[in-house]
C-alpha cells in the first residue's frame, strides 16, 4: 500500500532565493509574461506567484529554440542565475532549457503586460481571471492580504478567538428591507447582512472575537463606494469599560496593519505608489459638531440628517487632516435613529448612540459602537421599533442567561482598500465585484 508521508523534495528554486544562488543552475516554473526580442537575443519575463523575473535567451547557450515558447505559455525551466545590478531584482537568469506545460489556445482578450492598464474598468472586469495576472493588479490584492495578515496577526496577540458565523440566517441583524431572500427547504431565509448577532453570542463564549468573512446588502445602489457583496473585518469584545475602549482597539490595529504593509508588502507598496498613512492617534469628533463644521464649510445655511452625505465626509476629513495631520478620523455619538435596535444609547442623551464610525480619506470604512446587553433594555428598544420580539428569541436567548458589558465594529475591506490605494471605485479593489450589475465572471 502506498503512504503518503507530507514531504517531498522540491527542486524549484522560489523567486524570493534566486538572488541566494548567483552562479547556480536553478530551476523555476512560471508563465512567459512577455517576450522582447533584440538583436541576437531575447528577454524572456517570466510570471511567477510574487515576481516577474527577467531572464536572458542566447541561441548560444540555450537549448531550445526560441519559437518554441510564446506569451502565457506555463513552463519549467532551468537556468543559470547572473548577478546584475541593473536589474531590480538585482539579478537575471540565463536560459539553458525549458520544459513547456501548457500552451494557450488563443491570445488574450486584452493586453496584460504593458507598463501601465490601458483599458476601462468594465473591461477591466469582464476579462478578470485574465486582467488579474497584470503584475499591478497582482499588487493591488497582495496589499488587501497583506492587510488581512496584520489584522490577524494583531488580534490573535490581542486575545481574540477567530470564529466563522453562518451566511444563511433566520432574520436580518440590521433589518429592513436590504437583504436577500431565498428559500431554504420551503422556508424563508436570508444572506446575512452581517455576523453581528453571532459575534455578540460568541462573546459570550470566548469574551473576544473576530471574524473576517463576506456579507450581503440587497441596496440598489450603483455607486462607486457600494457592493452588494463585500468582505467585512469584524471584531466584538466583552468587559467594556467604555465604548472609546473599541476606537482604542481599533486604532492600535491600525497601527500594525501599516507597519504590516510596510514590511511585508514593500514591494507592492512601492510599484503602486502607495501613501501608507501614519498612524499614531486618531482624532474624534461628535457627530453633531462634525455636521455644523461641515455645514460652515460649504456654506450651508443649517445642517439636517441623521448621517453624512459624501461631499460632507470629503469635507471632514480635509479639515481634519489640515487641522491634525491625520488621515483617519472617529465621528461619534450618531443619532440613535440612525443606528441598529442593538445598539446601545448614551445615557445622557436618548438621542444619541454610543457609537461610532471611522472615515478614511473622505470615506466611512468602519462602523461600530457599544451593544445592549441587558435583556430588559433590548426588548425594550426592539419594542419601540415596532419590531416583532419573538422574531428574535434566539438573539435574545444570550441577553437573558446575560451577558457583560460589549461592542465591536465592522470594516469594509475592499473599501479600506480602495481609500488606501486612493481608487476612485470600490471595484477595482475587489476581486470578483458583485453589484446590480455583474453576476459574471
Amino acid at each position: 500500500m502506498k503512504t503518503i508521508t507530507g514531504i517531498r523534495k522540491n527542486r524549484y528554486t522560489e523567486a524570493e532565493e534566486l538572488k541566494q544562488h548567483a552562479g547556480d543552475k536553478v530551476y523555476v516554473r512560471g508563465s512567459v509574461y512577455k517576450i522582447r526580442k533584440m538583436k541576437g537575443f531575447a528577454f524572456v519575463l517570466i510570471r511567477t506567484a510574487r515576481e516577474i523575473i527577467q531572464c536572458v535567451y542566447s541561441p548560444e547557450e540555450a537549448e531550445f529554440p526560441l519559437s518554441m515558447i510564446k506569451e502565457e505559455c506555463c513552463l519549467s525551466i532551468s537556468a543559470r542565475v547572473e548577478e546584475d545590478s541593473r536589474s531590480r531584482l538585482g539579478y537575471e537568469l540565463h536560459l539553458l532549457n525549458v520544459q513547456i506545460l501548457s500552451e494557450p489556445k488563443e491570445a488574450s482578450p486584452i493586453v496584460i503586460n504593458g507598463k501601465e492598464m490601458n483599458t476601462s474598468l468594465e473591461n477591466l472586469l469582464d476579462y478578470r481571471p485574465v486582467t488579474l495576472r497584470i503584475e499591478k493588479e497582482r499588487a493591488v490584492f497582495r496589499i488587501q492580504n497583506g492587510i488581512t495578515d496584520g489584522i490577524r496577526s494583531f488580534l490573535k496577540e490581542k486575545r481574540f478567538t477567530e470564529i466563522h458565523s453562518p451566511k444563511l440566517v433566520f432574520a436580518g441583524a440590521e433589518g429592513g428591507a436590504n437583504i436577500f431572500r431565498l428559500d431554504y427547504f420551503g422556508k424563508e431565509a436570508y444572506l446575512a447582512q452581517s455576523p453581528q448577532f453571532y459575534k455578540q453570542m460568541m462573546v459570550g463564549v470566548y469574551e473576544r472575537v473576530f471574524e473576517i468573512g463576506p456579507v450581503f446588502r440587497a441596496e440598489k445602489h450603483d455607486t462607486s463606494r457600494h457592493l452588494n457583496e463585500y468582505t467585512s473585518v469584524d471584531f466584538e469584545m466583552g468587559y467594556l469599560e467604555d465604548f472609546e475602549e473599541i476606537m482604542e482597539m481599533e486604532t492600535d490595529m491600525l497601527k500594525a496593519v501599516m507597519n504590516h504593509l510596510e514590511e511585508a508588502c514593500a514591494y507592492e507598496v512601492e510599484l503602486l505608489g502607495v501613501r501608507l498613512p501614519k498612524v499614531k492617534e486618531i482624532p474624534a469628533i461628535r457627530f453633531r459638531e462634525a455636521k455644523e463644521w461641515a455645514a460652515r464649510e460649504l456654506g450651508r445655511l443649517s445642517w439636517e440628517g441623521d448621517d453624512f452625505d459624501p461631499e460632507e465626509e470629503k469635507i471632514i476629513c480635509k479639515l481634519v487632516r489640515e487641522k491634525t495631520g491625520s488621515e483617519f478620523v472617529f465621528v461619534t455619538h450618531y443619532p440613535s435613529a440612525k443606528r441598529p435596535f442593538y445598539a446601545m444609547d448614551d445615557p445622557c442623551n436618548a438621542k444619541e448612540t454610543l457609537s461610532f464610525d471611522l472615515l478614511f480619506r473622505g470615506v466611512e470604512v468602519t462602523t461600530g459602537g457599544q451593544r445592549i446587553h441587558g435583556y430588559d433594555e433590548q426588548v425594550k428598544k426592539i419594542e419601540e421599533r415596532g419590531m416583532d420580539v419573538e422574531a428574535f428569541a434566539s438573539y435574545l436567548m444570550m441577553h437573558k442567561i446575560g451577558m457583560p458589558p460589549h461592542g465591536g465594529l465592522g470594516m469594509g475591506l475592499e473599501r479600506l482598500t480602495c481609500r488606501l490605494l486612493e481608487r476612485e471605485n470600490v471595484r477595482y479593489t475587489t476581486l470578483f465585484p458583485r453589484d446590480m450589475n455583474r453576476l459574471l465572471p
